[in-house]
């Protein structure tokens, strides 16, 4: 057994299954399905169903390479733990710390849209006010146990899928039994121009791919930021009670329930409500309801959004100091990161990665417009996320010939490797290069991956340096 996976007795294995199922569940359910999409549809218009459909395979698939890993060696750290024992130190080190970045990153995003959805109640509640609020209540809750980290992530996650399942229980029994109850109701909204409002019989605005393959071309990168966070579930594995059990079955659940939430409710939405009256701003799931007449169901939603959005905001802060706390056993962050308290709570990690957050009070106090903090932090998640995604493949492709090579057959194998790994790294390619494109504002966050894959190796070197 290596120095890494003796260290993780300093972590409590107080994770349940249902804490990682619905850890998953949250990691994955939150901004990008209530708020981000809104973008997505108004890029692509239905066609953003096809979208969520590939994208959820492609993210399947890597959470199927990180399980192959996770299942065989539960330690923290998980896909910079692999990456640093089987592929080499450099690779270890930036995937910690990019993931690390990316995850502040993601709790940024998330603080701005919950301060945002607060606008819903109160329009003239400033930003920066909300943001300060969440961030210190998540913090302090996170300071306990890491029970109470499952405990709130737990219930954070019911809420919402009771919400979606709620939702899609009220739209099919209005489209199937009473299509009176909303003008213009119908699923052939997924594909026919609308029959109200001011843009009735356009044919411009009929056809699965209103915009063309180039509408949902583009609605790619907002699609990837609503997928991030299925690999939470490797985070997880080091306080799970039983992960050889555990995490294999939450990570085939959780991905045709993600499947059924994204695809189920957007295209259920869509037909209540057709496409081309959203904005791309808009919260669907807020907005639709409200339109539609039903004031108590848009509040309540709401409310759901919001709940969305914290929860993963404590998913953050969880996998952040996780992270960071694996980084240190590795010796590829200071050794003071590695301390634990007698609850066994990384304080010192979490209290690294509050500090950087912080900086979303000054963020929404100086942009003042939260739609431009939003897409700011969404687009460096995405550069982020992605360099993650095909880490974590690469990761697997060594992780895999060395048990091959010592023929040990794992027990929870990758499906169609080495393919699916071949089959990711090309759609990341994809993926920055869309992103790239003057169209979708975000190429300076992917002139920031070579820069900022740079200033880690710099950091490595100096790391180095200093052991």
């Amino acid at each position: 057994m290596s120095d890494l996976q003796k260290s993780d007795t300093s972590l409590q294995r107080g994770l349940k299954n249902r804490h990682i199922q619905l850890i998953a569940l949250g990691g994955a359910v939150g901004t990008g399905l209530f708020l981000g999409i809104g973008g997505a549809i108004f890029s692509a218009g239905p066609s953003v169903l096809l979208g969520y459909a590939i994208a959820g395979l492609l993210v399947f698939l890597i959470v199927r390479h990180l399980g192959d890993m996770v299942t065989e060696e539960p330690v923290a750290g998980s896909f910079s733990y692999f990456a640093y024992k089987y592929w080499g130190d450099f690779p270890g080190f930036l995937s910690g710390w990019n993931y690390w970045i990316l995850y502040v990153m993601v709790g940024i995003s998330e603080l701005t849209a919950a301060a945002a959805y607060m606008q819903y109640w109160y329009p003239g509640l400033e930003t920066w006010k909300t943001t300060l609020f969440f961030f210190v209540a998540i913090n302090l809750i996170n300071l306990a146990t890491v029970k109470a980290f499952g405990e709130m992530e737990f219930w954070f996650a019911l809420i919402k899928i009771l919400a979606i399942c709620g939702m899609i229980a009220i739209g099919g029994y209005i489209l199937l039994l009473q299509p009176d109850l909303v003008p213009g109701a119908t699923v052939r909204n997924l594909w026919m121009p609308p029959t109200v409002g001011a843009h009735a019989g356009d044919p411009a605005y009929g056809g699965f791919f209103p915009k063309g393959i180039g509408g949902l071309i583009l609605a790619v990168p907002i699609i990837m930021f609503a997928f991030g966070g299925l690999e939470l579930v490797g985070i997880t594995a080091a306080e799970a009670d039983d992960p050889k059990k555990v995490i294999p079955k939450a990570i085939n659940q959780v991905i045709y329930r993600i499947l059924i939430f994204y695809i189920g409710t957007v295209g259920i939405l869509l037909s209540l409500y057709h496409w081309s009256s959203l904005h791309a701003t808009d919260s669907p799931f807020v907005i639709i309801f409200s339109k539609i007449g039903f004031k108590n169901v848009a509040h309540v939603l709401n409310f759901v959004v919001l709940t969305a959005a914290l929860s993963v905001y404590n998913s953050a802060v969880y996998c952040t100091s996780r992270m960071l706390y694996g980084l240190a056993l590795q010796k590829n962050a200071p050794a003071f990161f590695a301390r634990t308290d007698k609850r066994g709570v990384p304080y010192a990690a979490m209290l690294l990665a509050g500090v950087v957050t912080f900086c979303v009070v000054p963020l929404n106090y100086f942009m003042p417009s939260w739609i431009d903090a939003f897409h700011t932090a969404m687009s460096v998640v995405v550069s982020a996320l992605v360099i993650n995604w095909a880490m974590i493949s690469l990761a697997h492709l060594f992780f895999r010939r060395k048990m091959d090579k010592e023929g040990i057959k794992t027990s929870f194998p990758a499906i169609l490797y080495p393919y699916s790994n071949y089959f990711c790294l090309l759609a990341v390619i994809v993926v920055l290069s869309i992103m790239a494109t003057p169209q979708m504002g975000m190429r300076s966050a992917v002139i920031a991956v070579p820069i900022w894959i740079a200033l880690v190796y710099v950091g490595y070197r100096i790391s180095k340096r200093n052991k």
